[in-house]
């Protein structure tokens, strides 16, 4: 069953981690049941010497949007991400990226995610899949679950 407020905590938890308040400062997330959209204004910053995004930027906005599709079923407890492959499909250069996550698995302790990222003209630019566990940290406001 859906539960909106797990899912704003979620967010809310997402925005207070130090990588997102320092380096990644125009990211948005959205997190709904067994999904997660993650969008990200691109910035010459991210860039790698060939003048486009550099591939630290997909592989980021990839696992956690599927990261995120994970936890909208896990309540109780952070999830970690164990392996998470991706494949860059063409480069971004400019624009507003935006990354759809998608639970495709759950048991008790595994958990597989997928994720694609469009860039602003909703063209694929890259896609992963990832595999998640539960881990001993509970969700709390001490890790910015509020």
């Amino acid at each position: 069953m859906p539960n909106p407020t797990h899912f704003t905590k979620l967010e809310n938890m997402y925005l207070s981690g130090k990588i997102n308040q320092e380096i990644y400062k125009s990211v948005a997330i959205v997190v709904n049941e067994k999904s997660a959209t993650i969008t990200m204004q691109v910035d010459e910053r991210y860039f790698h010497a060939g003048n486009s995004l550099h591939g630290s930027v997909y592989f980021k906005m990839l696992d956690d949007a599927a990261y995120f599709a994970v936890n909208s079923v896990v309540t109780d407890s952070f999830v970690y991400t164990t392996s998470f492959n991706i494949q860059i499909l063409r480069p971004v250069k400019s624009g507003k990226i935006t990354a759809n996550g998608e639970l495709k698995f759950a048991s008790k302790n595994l958990f597989i995610a997928d994720a694609i990222l469009y860039d602003e003209k909703n063209r694929e630019v890259a896609r992963g899949s990832g595999n998640f566990m539960k881990s001993g940290i509970m969700l709390g406001e001490e890790i910015g679950y509020k």
